[in-house]
């Protein structure tokens, strides 16, 4: 275990660098940040390609960057169907999205809701969007430390806690413009990052590519799933349904987006900076995926690595107790999909050569920073906008306001470390991330799209479509708890499919209680 205090000079100084250097940025966006207006949208000055380069950055967070791997090296491309359903989803967005908000001139994502439904619809939608901040920082959080530990030693708790420290600071002090330009640095970084590790893998591995791709194609590690019209697996069609529709959720109803569209010189930008990061994020998502299927053939022509991570993984997951007999029987029975995400910290620390430890821990850290601190000021400005306003003090001046924001800053800050340290133990980063995500915002996309759609839908046949679809949500998250006497009663469709099923059952309900009344008038 590679301990750093005993990391060479170079990489020390890397990291500090680094680190250093984003605190910095919220130091020099500090000067101008004296207003609530500039910390939430940065007067509106932000050209369309560095904020493309934000939302990509946000995407490419730590789920991503050790996720991703750990998900192709325990299966297989199934989960790229995401990315591949991105351009869709990207074309709405830029169609009608963007237009749309930039229309209202609210700097929230859920302000019309109240117009249209009513202040419950905007209450739900912005509770729905925090759980879904919670539920992202968390497994953020937990993503860079679980990589850090490998390569510190250091506990993952003490790793929250410090990097959410500095994350907060530059956060806190320069608003919206400070997170955006250091994404851009971070996008920057994670992908040279990603590249290193593809290029120290393939250079290391006997019999190079030509291996890879043979040990590859013999255990199916390029599959992108079943193509058989099958919802209760993960298929293809699973995973292209659910990338629709989660990233319709991102692009249209996630606050960490609209904001950015509010930050553009104009709409054309704010649709540009969409399409940008479409273009950059397929390609590196793809570049993850074939880390993964590296890794797996890396580990398989060296199977004494992979029984040192597995004999890890056992201790881990059994008492302290437990004797090294009880620990290696518990290995043997551990399968590629119980130890991915053990894979590519562990890999770091055995095999990167000693001066590029500083730039791989630089590039991890940028991964989970980004998404992260845009997590933190989106959730800041809902909170202000849309709770505390609304509800509490709605005539604060400006001042007030921007005091508000960066308290909640920093509250949202330590609650996304308390959702990450919750998280230690979980198998799978991208699983939980992905079912969390499906389930929190379901809701609110399919009362979005009915606000949308339906003009003729109001308060009423929106707040019964909206408690009918939260019972589908619940039912399908929790079927699994459903004794095995009455199994009949259980959902039928992958987990996956419950942002799919949840949002076209409020937004079907909504249409169908609509079309009632107005029959019924008639």
């Amino acid at each position: 275990m590679i301990n750093m205090k005993s990391l060479p000079i170079f990489d020390l100084a890397v990291i500090a660098i680094y680190l250093l250097g984003m605190i910095l940025v919220g130091f020099y966006f500090s000067r101008k940040n004296k207003s609530s207006d500039q910390f939430t949208k940065a007067s509106g000055l932000i050209p369309g390609w560095a904020i493309g380069m934000s939302i990509y950055a946000t995407f490419l967070s730590s789920n991503t960057f050790l996720g991703v791997p750990g998900k192709a090296f325990g299966s297989n491309w199934n989960a790229f169907v995401f990315s591949i359903s991105m351009p869709f989803a990207a074309w709405v967005a830029s169609k009608y999205f963007v237009p749309f908000y930039r229309g209202t001139g609210e700097i929230s994502a859920y302000t019309h809701l109240e117009k249209r439904f009513g202040s419950w619809a905007r209450t739900y939608a912005v509770v729905c969007f925090l759980l879904t901040q919670l539920a992202r920082m968390g497994s953020v959080f937990f993503g860079i430390a679980l990589s850090l530990q490998a390569l510190t030693g250091y506990s993952m708790s003490s790793i929250m806690l410090v990097m959410g420290v500095c994350i907060i600071i530059y956060t806190v002090l320069g608003g919206i413009e400070a997170v955006i330009w250091t994404e851009v640095v971070q996008a920057v970084v994670k992908t040279l990052g990603a590249a290193l590790i593809l290029y120290l893998i393939i250079t290391s591995m006997p019999g190079g590519v030509s291996k890879i791709i043979e040990i590859g194609q013999h255990n199916d590690k390029f599959s992108l799933g079943s193509f058989a019209l099958n919802f209760r697996e993960s298929s293809f069609w699973v995973i292209l349904l659910y990338g629709f529709f989660i990233n319709l959720n991102n692009f249209g109803m996630d606050q960490n987006y609209i904001q950015r569209y509010h930050t553009a010189r104009s709409s054309e930008q704010a649709s540009r900076s969409i399409w940008l990061c479409v273009w950059m994020y397929v390609p590196a998502s793809l570049m993850f995926f074939i880390i993964g299927s590296c890794l797996f053939a890396w580990y398989h022509v060296h199977p004494e690595l992979t029984e040192a991570i597995k004999y890890q993984v056992a201790a881990e997951r059994l008492p302290g107790s437990a004797t090294s007999g009880m620990i290696s029987k518990l290995a043997a029975t551990l399968q590629p999909a119980d130890y991915g995400d053990k894979v590519m910290p562990h890999f770091m620390v055995n095999r990167i050569p000693v001066g590029l430890v500083g730039l791989i821990v630089s590039a991890i850290l940028s991964a989970a920073m980004s998404t992260i601190s845009s997590g933190m000021n989106a959730s800041a400005t809902v909170f202000s906008v849309d709770i505390f306003k609304r509800y509490f003090k709605p005539g604060i001046n400006d001042k007030q306001t921007l005091r508000l924001l960066h308290i909640a800053t920093v509250v949202f800050g330590l609650l996304g470390m308390g959702t990450g340290i919750a998280m230690i133990g979980v198998k799978s980063i991208l699983d939980v991330w992905w079912q969390l995500s499906g389930i929190f915002a379901a809701g609110m996309l399919g009362l979005f799209l009915l606000g949308i759609a339906s003009r003729q839908s109001k308060n009423h046949e929106a707040l019964l479509a909206t408690m009918i679809g939260i019972l589908v949500i619940v039912w399908m998250t929790f079927s699994g708890s459903i004794p095995a006497e009455y199994s009949f009663l259980r959902s039928p469709f992958h987990i996956n499919m419950i942002i799919v099923i949840g949002t076209l059952t409020i937004f079907l309900a909504g249409i169908i209680l609509t079309k009632l009344k107005r029959n019924l008038r008639s």
